[in-house]
């Protein structure tokens, strides 16, 4: 096969290539093959060599005739110019160049530049949920997991039953003051009142799969005003009563100076004839 050029009294020949898919998509560990196909050319025995892009930076995958790096094991040529990629990894993400150099054709060398995307399922989502929250009050509650690709969106379920992300368009969930962000994993209760207690759980979803935190319970309880007065009121009254026993036992001796409990010191006899100074220890 070849490719015709024509020009005003000249016939140029074209090495060119082609694709049957150029931006493949896989999931991780399953095989994928990558397309890559010598549309026309007149060299019989054409050079093919695939790169690897990735983070800007370019690496051989196939190059003088053999297989480079890690794809020496896990990868392989099929009809002389497509790459086959087996067990793929999340390494594996990134923009695969063929090139073909053809020395017989006027125009010598092609390339094509294709894609693959390698899909990772999500992994359990870390889940944090509060344990007891008083009626009236803000909770948060969040759900994060960073294994899978494309990032996973998130959606929270209140004793197995979805939670709807609009509560305005979902009568069930009129009376919830809440807010649920699919893309953080975040669900804000504004106040929450004792219809929102339950076992709270939660979901990370991508086009690979899904995955599922444990169920957590959250109580939404009353504030007890009257008990909480009563019990300052107990504490004070336990603060008057020691106070007042200290005052009673210092009246009565009970932390009088061992000094003063013990005999009375006496002032030595002063010699006859000499003048006693007292010191100021005495």
């Amino acid at each position: 096969y070849y490719l015709l050029f024509v020009f005003p009294g000249c016939r140029l020949l074209a090495v060119e290539l082609t694709s049957s898919n150029t931006k493949p998509v896989v999931q991780e560990f399953q095989s994928v093959e990558l397309s890559c196909i010598i549309k026309s050319t007149v060299t019989p025995d054409p050079r093919i060599e695939w790169k690897k892009i990735r983070d800007g930076e370019t690496s051989y995958v196939f190059f003088d005739n053999k297989m480079q790096g890690d794809f020496a094991t896990r990868a392989e040529i099929l009809s002389r110019t497509s790459l086959v990629i087996k067990n793929t990894t999340r390494m594996d993400t990134a923009t695969y160049r063929c090139e073909v150099a053809a020395p017989s054709d006027t125009k010598t060398i092609d390339e094509i530049n294709i894609q693959l995307t390698v899909q990772v399922k999500p992994m359990t989502p870390r889940c944090t949920v509060p344990k007891a929250v008083p009626v009236g009050k803000t909770a948060s509650l969040h759900c994060h997991e960073n294994e899978g690709y494309p990032k996973s969106t998130y959606s929270w379920y209140r004793n197995s039953e979805p939670l709807s992300p609009d509560t305005k368009s979902n009568a069930k969930f009129q009376n919830s003051s809440y807010t649920l962000n699919p893309t953080t994993g975040t669900l804000v209760f504004h106040a929450v009142h004792k219809g929102d207690t339950g076992r709270y759980s939660c979901i990370a979803t991508n086009d690979a799969g899904f995955a599922k935190c444990e169920e957590q319970e959250m109580e939404v309880y009353d504030l007890n005003i009257g008990g909480i007065i009563g019990g300052v009121l107990v504490v004070l009254a336990v603060l008057v009563l020691i106070t007042l026993g200290i005052c009673c036992a210092y009246r009565r001796g009970y932390f009088a100076n061992s000094k003063e409990s013990g005999e009375s010191y006496k002032t030595p006899a002063k010699p006859d004839g000499v003048n006693y100074i007292r010191t100021d220890d005495e």
